[in-house]
């Protein structure tokens, strides 16, 4: 009988280990794997509806293209619409008083003609430059790769969990150790998390482009509406967010001596910054979350500082199974409950 604890304590703590290392080996991928989860989730009426006409596979590839299209359609729209305003902008300054100085800056002499470089010279130049230009190419390259490899996980991930998601959803529940209704009460709250997390972050990203663009039409800032849905886009992205896109505009502003609309701006921008840490909790709670506007709020930002920027998910997410957790386990150790 000890020989067989002794087997059952091992097999145990080898169970565990595997898992964790499981769970370790995922850590890098485990922001995109977890918004297709929650993305797959969310469009899993869309996939029931178009699966009893096409099949499975071919309806989840079908809801993965329009996924794939709607986020691709405002960042081409974007792309577009940037080229071509720097194209005017180019234009303007070929027909203006620009041209003399491009003509200038490009007709300039250095003082050392480049011909005229030695090795010593190129060798001092390498020195003094070649670090940092070699850090900024692996910074951006790296994030580069990142971003790369993160979609490849979110759209692959996206389209496998809606062709196999349920079935590997009942082999959990078949092979967790926890109880078979507790998993299922886990699995509600972590499908809960995600319906108002994104609920929550989609209607504060058309908040917060919607009082930019407003502030940029105000100060008559060219492209505005452009402006706006860029401000929407970057909203998404954490910890930079919004000030990615009204910051260099707020600087521009000022720049070119138009201080009121500068000052203005700068306080749109603040509000539209500073509005999306009441806003996205408040907003979560129309997703059904049950989890108070407060508590959301403090668990996106504890979670930021615990797990980095991806931890306005991954905060919530963790109170909200903890609490569950507790709930279950006092009705596991509440005779009046069992009763």
């Amino acid at each position: 009988m000890d020989r067989r604890a002794a087997l059952h304590t091992a097999l145990t703590w080898a169970v565990l280990a595997l898992c964790g290392l499981a769970l370790f080996a995922l850590r890098p991928l485990w922001a995109p794997l977890l918004l297709a989860a929650w993305s797959a989730l969310l469009a899993q009426p869309l996939h029931a509806r178009l699966m009893r006409v096409m099949g499975r596979s071919r309806a989840a590839g079908i809801v993965t293209v329009l996924l794939v299209i709607a986020a691709l359609t405002p960042i081409v729209v974007v792309v577009l619409s940037v080229f071509g305003a720097l194209v005017d902008i180019a234009e303007r300054l070929r027909l203006s008083e620009g041209e003399d100085l491009l003509r200038a800056l490009l007709a300039a002499e250095p003082r050392v003609p480049v011909e005229r470089w030695d090795l010593g010279q190129l060798a001092e130049l390498a020195r003094r430059h070649g670090s940092g230009a070699v850090r900024a190419a692996s910074t951006v390259f790296g994030a580069a790769t990142a971003l790369v490899i993160g979609s490849f996980v979110f759209v692959f991930g996206f389209f496998t969990l809606l062709v196999d998601g349920r079935r590997a959803y009942r082999w959990l529940l078949e092979h967790s150790p926890v109880r078979r209704q507790y998993m299922v009460r886990f699995a509600d709250a972590f499908a809960e998390t995600g319906r108002g997390l994104f609920i929550g972050m989609g209607l504060t990203a058309l908040v917060q482009g919607g009082l930019a663009t407003i502030g940029y039409l105000f100060v008559g800032v060219p492209q505005a509406l452009v402006l706006g849905l860029l401000t929407t886009l970057a909203s998404f992205i954490p910890s930079v967010g919004t000030g990615l896109v009204w910051v260099p505009v707020t600087i521009a502003l000022f720049a070119s001596g138009r201080t009121g609309s500068g000052i203005a701006l700068l306080v749109v921008g603040a509000v539209v910054s500073l509005i999306d840490n009441f806003v996205r909790p408040w907003l979560s709670r129309y997703g059904q979350l049950r989890l108070p506007t407060f508590v959301v709020f403090v668990a996106m930002l504890g979670g930021i500082g615990a797990f980095g920027a991806w931890g306005i998910l991954l905060g919530p997410l963790l109170i909200r199974l903890a609490l569950e957790a507790l709930e279950i386990w006092r009705e596991e150790h509440d005779p009046r409950l069992l009763v």
